[in-house]
C-alpha cells in the first residue's frame, strides 16, 4: 500500500485527487501539505500547512516513505506578480521534490502542468516558459519515475466561481471544446482519475498529453 504526498487539496483537481486517494484500498495515508487544511477527516489523512515551500529543509519526518507525490497546487495567469507566479509554478514544486528525495529516493512524482508547456524555455508566454522550466527541472531530479501531466481546457465538474471572465466564457463553450476533439479539453475529475493512476501504477510516458490522459482514463473504465 502507497503513502502519498498531495499539494493543492484544496483546489480544482487536487480535490478530486484526493478523494480517490481517501477512496482507494491501495492508499495506506495521504498527506496533504499547502497554505491551509481541507476541512476532511479521515483515519488515513494527514495535513500540515506550509507557508512557502521552499523553506523545506528536507529533514521534516513526514517526508520519509513517500511512494507518490501529486503536485496539484497552481495559479492562474494574471492573478499573481510575475516573481509569485514563478515562485509558485517552478520553486515551489522543485523545492518539494528536492526535499522528498533527501529520505524517499524512490518516490513518483506526478506535476499537474499544462498544454503548450515549452521545455525549451524560450517561449514569450509566461505560463509554457515555466511550466517548461519546471518539468525540466523535476526531471532531472532523479526521482523513480516523473510524470508532467499537461490538460488542455479543465472543465470544473463541481460549481464554483470562475477565477476570471474568460473562464466564465470557457465554461460556456465547454460543449464546443469537446466537439474540438480529445486533445483540447477534459473534466476535472477525469484529469484526477486520470493523474491518480499514472502515480499508483505508472506509465511509459514521461509527458501525457490531454488525449494521452483521456486514454488512460478510458482503459481504467
Amino acid at each position: 500500500m502507497k503513502r502519498v504526498v498531495l499539494t493543492g487539496a484544496t483546489g480544482m483537481v487536487g480535490g478530486h485527487l484526493l478523494d480517490f486517494c481517501l477512496e482507494s484500498d491501495e492508499i495506506r495515508e495521504v498527506v496533504t501539505i499547502g497554505r491551509r487544511k481541507t476541512g476532511k477527516e479521515s483515519d488515513q489523512l494527514k495535513e500540515y500547512v506550509i507557508a512557502d515551500f521552499t523553506e523545506l529543509t528536507g529533514d521534516e519526518e513526514w517526508l520519509s516513505g513517500v511512494d507518490v507525490v501529486y503536485f496539484c497546487m497552481g495559479v492562474y495567469t494574471g492573478a499573481v506578480s510575475r516573481d509569485l507566479f514563478r515562485k509558485l509554478t517552478v520553486e515551489y514544486p522543485v523545492a518539494l521534490g528536492k526535499a522528498i528525495l533527501k529520505k524517499s529516493p524512490q518516490a513518483v512524482f506526478c506535476l499537474l502542468s499544462g498544454a503548450g508547456a515549452d521545455r525549451t524555455e524560450k517561449s514569450k508566454m509566461m505560463f509554457a516558459k515555466d511550466k517548461g522550466v519546471a518539468e525540466n527541472q523535476l526531471s532531472g531530479l532523479g526521482f523513480k519515475s516523473f510524470h508532467s501531466l499537461r490538460p488542455g481546457y479543465i472543465y470544473p465538474t463541481v460549481p464554483r466561481k470562475e477565477p476570471n471572465f474568460s473562464y466564465s466564457i470557457f465554461r460556456k463553450m465547454y460543449p464546443l471544446f469537446k466537439m474540438m476533439g480529445r486533445k483540447y479539453s477534459i473534466t476535472s475529475e477525469q484529469l484526477a482519475e486520470g493523474m491518480f493512476h499514472v502515480g499508483i501504477h505508472g506509465h511509459p510516458s514521461e509527458v501525457l498529453e490531454n488525449d494521452t490522459i483521456l486514454d488512460v482514463v478510458n482503459e481504467i473504465s
